[in-house]
């Protein structure tokens, strides 16, 4: 028997989630206008238009305590749980990495060095959710990785100021400088420098379709972590899952927003037709808003396939490269060490995405729409450039140099091989 779909996107996913021609001409404008010698007025003008913000963007030591006071001791506690495992699994990275240096012939000694990107913007969205765990991500790591100055920036819930559970995780996470301005206008400030903050060199951190076209724009001239687009959730099942809690898991996703694919892979039947059953009705039972983001998802991108075997599964999962993945399967050893393209596995029915979203210690900012084929999501090593080196002794020449000059002439490159040639000419 073939791979069947039991239920099929009705939309192509990698079209949809491309930019639109218009979010694109959108983005280009506002970032036009904030390149010019006004650019930070302009970025004023749209927090104020856009957010309801007309105050100092740059966050003050007396706000961040304000915020700290409204906010519940449990808050607190759960915040730090989600910091502390975070970090130490971010450390647990930093002291994987480490330099090296090999004599290559005699005499070419070669290596690299780690360095820290010496400043980082973290973007946290705090338009329909308040992304808390989105500064631990992102703040935390880069702290870790020895980022020399982190700034961070948040949306504005109108005059009120960032949500005081997000600029309280800002600051115990360890941000430098806080804004209250989130968008475009958010993205640029950052890049820009402005309201007296060092422009960065990296921007990461997940947001809306605006947020990651800005940063689709602005790369080259800043790194970036990833062009994420909407979130995505994959589950392996065999015939050994649990079907209910299949259906909730693909439901916690796709609450996300109308555009968050959910697909499930087994091998299975009746498995796969239970889920069938029950994802929507799971659905209805949500809040509306919620119900309804998670509704016209399922309908538009949710997907179901049969295959015969596990490596049929394989195949299928590889090939969608999920951003969360969940294995709940015998064998787990098995998938672990099969299993190539997905952004973060979760392996057996006791975890799901949304311990690794809030706080069971590994990152959330994830490569979405197949990027995970070729890369993972974010770690300290995002944070980390690997700079190599090389040093030759006098003696060296003899072989190095004149195989430069030799190679260089075979390409044309005459003054390339004249490099060569005078140290051939003073050495030997």
């Amino acid at each position: 028997m073939a791979i069947q779909y039991l239920k099929k996107s009705s939309t192509n996913f990698s079209d949809f989630a491309t930019a639109s021609s218009e979010t694109e001409s959108i983005v280009s404008g506002m970032l036009q206008a904030m390149s010019a010698k006004d650019g930070a007025q302009k970025a004023l003008d749209y927090a104020a238009k856009l957010d309801g913000w007309s105050g100092d963007p740059l966050v003050t030591q007396e706000q961040i305590d304000k915020a700290s006071a409204s906010i519940s001791d449990q808050a607190k506690e759960d915040i730090h749980f989600a910091y502390t495992n975070v970090s130490r699994f971010a450390q647990a990275q930093k002291d994987s990495l480490t330099e090296c240096e090999v004599e290559l012939t005699p005499g070419v000694f070669a290596g690299h060095v780690l360095r820290p990107i010496e400043s980082v913007g973290c973007y946290v969205p705090g338009g329909r959710y308040a992304h808390i765990c989105s500064a631990i991500m992102t703040i935390t790591t880069a702290k870790i990785a020895g980022v020399k100055e982190i700034i961070a920036c948040s949306p504005p819930r109108g005059e009120e100021g960032i949500d005081p559970h997000i600029l309280y995780t800002m600051h115990y996470c360890g941000a430098d400088k806080i804004l209250s301005m989130g968008g475009v206008q958010g993205v640029a400030a950052m890049t820009n420098g402005f309201f007296g903050i060092t422009p960065v060199n990296m921007l990461v951190g997940p947001g809306n379709r605006f947020v990651a076209e800005a940063k689709r724009q602005l790369f080259g001239g800043v790194g970036i972590d990833q062009i994420a687009g909407p979130t995505e959730i994959a589950i392996i099942a065999d015939k050994t899952a649990d079907a209910e809690i299949v259906a909730v898991d693909l439901v916690g996703q796709a609450e996300h927003g109308l555009d968050s694919p959910a697909w499930l892979i087994t091998d299975d039947k009746a498995l796969a037709e239970k889920v069938i059953q029950r994802v929507p009705e799971l659905i209805d039972e949500l809040p509306e808003d919620a119900s309804k983001a998670a509704a016209a998802s399922w309908a538009d991108f949710g997907e179901v396939v049969l295959c015969d075997t596990r490596e049929e599964m394989v195949k299928v999962s590889d090939e969608y490269a999920a951003e969360h993945l969940e294995v709940h399967t015998e064998d787990l050893n098995w998938w672990l060490s099969t299993l190539n393209n997905y952004g973060s596995l979760f392996l057996g029915e006791e975890t799901t995405v949304a311990y690794g979203d809030k706080c069971s210690g590994t990152n959330h900012v994830l490569p979405t729409r197949g990027v995970a084929k070729y890369t993972g999501g974010l770690s300290v090593q995002k944070f980390i450039k690997v700079l190599s080196y090389q040093r030759l002794s006098k003696e060296a020449t003899e072989f190095v140099g004149k195989a430069t000059a030799r190679l260089s002439r075979l390409e044309g490159m005459e003054a390339h091989a004249r490099t060569a040639d005078v140290r051939v000419n003073k050495y030997l």
